[in-house]
């Protein structure tokens, strides 16, 4: 691992040096348990053990928030510290959205003490009871022996807790696809959702494509839309076994969707387009390992940087490459991260335990880049991939989320659809709110700047049914017989003009035609020039702009 990553995550490091859980995580503040099911409250700091000179192997304090708890052991509790344990685990998983990590053998402070056999047994059997009680499952990611003042061999040993949400609320992560032309994004996508390995001529990819002339070219000119899906146990659900889509996220506890992106340079708005308008929570550059950083690379990497989407890196084709030659192109990579144009640390995932550490970090510091070497003919390296995706955490915070559904119900419209014996169908993001079936919303504003009344009839989210919509998911709405013709999607193109009102807020501004003018509001930027002045009053403006 590199040493800017230990650096970043504190001493996480057996006495002597050598790393004791690979780094693992980074505190977001010290804290520790209570009784209830809130936040917890602080705990006393464990006790040195050692007594030894050297300094004794730890992890970060223990936070308050997120979704990972310590506990030194749990071994035969009473019945009223049961229930406070199964509180506790209600609390962390619901600050992940259905996910918990659990390091058994650590204490609040961060100590590595470890445990003896028989003790991590019991306190892995009480865990599981846990589970049981909130409807969860449990799967060890790892296992670590700690050299730590002890004649017998002690172990830490940590634990993945995951649950099925309520009203099919899984865990939804939703990751951009980014790569130059030819670079092997489609081909890696079909790999990974279809379940079988391509056959060197790119059929894996055929699934993906929307287009007959994707097909016959091989390239994406369009936006597609991929799941993965892990159930509550870790293991992969996909296409195999002649699933649908509404069976897979029946089955699945957390669902990867993956935003299939053109790498063509004339395709660009296109690939602009999508990062800007499905709220990506991250997104994977694809580059391949004999070509290294060519055509659109670049470009995708800085707009990744400018919209700030943290991203991981995934290098194709070493089935084609010498070794020496998947090398360079890593340590190419390396430079153009370390530059000061990005300042990101890269981590080589090389083992399963790297691709724990990845994900944990990823999620943590947004300057951790993670970079995996793989193939999708030999499926060399495909498992820690699939490791990294399952474990990854959502990169949102619970509270902004909860925040975010609290206010008013918007809709971003991305999409629309006519669909036999359905209607108007529109796809997009609810941006805030709460967005139920048979819900009565307004669309708008028209041309001539009103908003018009609607039903939702229905809601799907990858493609399978879902009754009630939350802040931050993507889905797609039915609107009945609703008139297509007036819909738009919520964005203006390069050359396209439109009527805008501005509305200052500290203080009204002197506006003249022919006067530059720049706004921002949230990722959306726009420049241009006004053309027409109408009116100014107290605080207001309106002008029209040609973008």
């Amino acid at each position: 691992m590199d040493s800017r990553v230990s650096e970043l995550f504190g001493g996480c490091c057996r006495p002597g040096g050598g790393p004791a859980m690979g780094g693992n995580l980074k505190a977001r503040g010290a804290g520790g348990s209570s009784s209830c099911g809130g936040p917890k409250g602080k705990k006393k700091n464990g006790r040195n053990r050692g007594g030894k000179a050297n300094n004794p192997p730890y992890l970060p304090p223990e936070a308050e928030d997120g979704n990972i708890e310590y506990k030194l052991k749990l071994v035969n509790p009473s019945q009223y510290r049961f229930e406070h344990l199964v509180t506790q685990m209600k609390w962390r998983l619901q600050e992940g959205r259905g996910e918990a990590v659990y390091q058994i053998g650590v204490e609040d402070n961060g100590l590595l003490v470890g445990l003896a056999e028989e003790e991590m047994r019991a306190s892995l059997k009480t865990l599981h009871r846990m589970a049981e009680k909130v409807g969860a499952d449990i799967t060890v990611l790892r296992e670590r022996e700690v050299d730590y003042d002890s004649d017998t061999p002690r172990k830490i040993t940590e634990v993945l807790v995951r649950k099925v949400p309520d009203n099919q609320q899984f865990l939804d992560l939703r990751v951009a696809v980014l790569g130059n032309v030819d670079s092997g994004k489609s081909t890696l996508l079909g790999v990974l959702t279809q379940g079988e390995l391509d056959n060197g001529r790119g059929r894996a990819r055929l699934n993906l494509f929307r287009h007959l002339h994707e097909i016959q070219s091989g390239r994406t000119s369009s936006i597609s839309f991929e799941i993965l899906g892990f159930n509550s146990k870790g293991e992969v659900v996909n296409y195999s076994d002649s699933r649908t889509a509404e069976e897979i996220c029946e089955s699945s506890s957390k669902m990867i969707t993956f935003i299939d992106l053109a790498g063509h340079h004339k395709y660009l708005h296109t690939t602009i387009f999508g990062l800007t308008s499905y709220c990506p929570d991250c997104a994977l550059l694809l580059v391949s390992a004999n070509t290294g950083i060519a055509g659109t690379t670049r470009e995708h990497l800085g707009l990744a940087l400018a919209l700030k989407v943290p991203f991981f890196i995934v290098v194709s084709k070493v089935d084609l490459c010498a070794k020496t030659t998947v090398e360079r192109t890593v340590r190419q990579l390396e430079r153009v991260l370390k530059q000061p144009g990005c300042h990101k640390v890269p981590m080589l995932v090389t083992s399963e335990d790297d691709a724990v550490t990845a994900a944990q970090q990823f999620a943590q510091s947004p300057n951790i880049t993670p970079i995996f070497t793989l193939s999708s003919v030999s499926g060399e390296s495909l498992d820690l991939l699939k490791v990294f995706l399952n474990i990854l955490p959502p990169l949102t915070n619970s509270k902004e989320q909860e925040e975010l559904m609290q206010q008013l119900t918007e809709f971003q419209v991305d999409e629309i659809y006519t669909v036999p014996e359905v209607g108007t169908v529109v796809g997009g993001t609810l941006s805030s709110g709460i967005c139920r079936e048979g819900d009565q919303l307004v669309v708008g504003p028209t041309d001539d700047g009103c908003f018009l009344e609607l039903k939702v009839c229905s809601i799907q989210r990858n493609r399978s049914a879902c009754r009630v919509l939350r802040a931050g998911q993507a889905a797609t709405l039915a609107l009945g017989d609703f008139d297509r013709a007036l819909l738009r999607k919520d964005k203006l193109r390069t050359g396209e003009k439109a009527v805008v009102r501005f509305h200052f807020l500290k203080h009204p501004e002197y506006l003249k035609v022919g006067a530059k003018l720049l706004f921002r509001e949230g990722v959306t930027k726009g420049i241009g020039h006004v053309t027409d002045v109408q009116a100014i009053t107290a605080g207001e403006a309106q002008a029209s702009m040609g973008f």
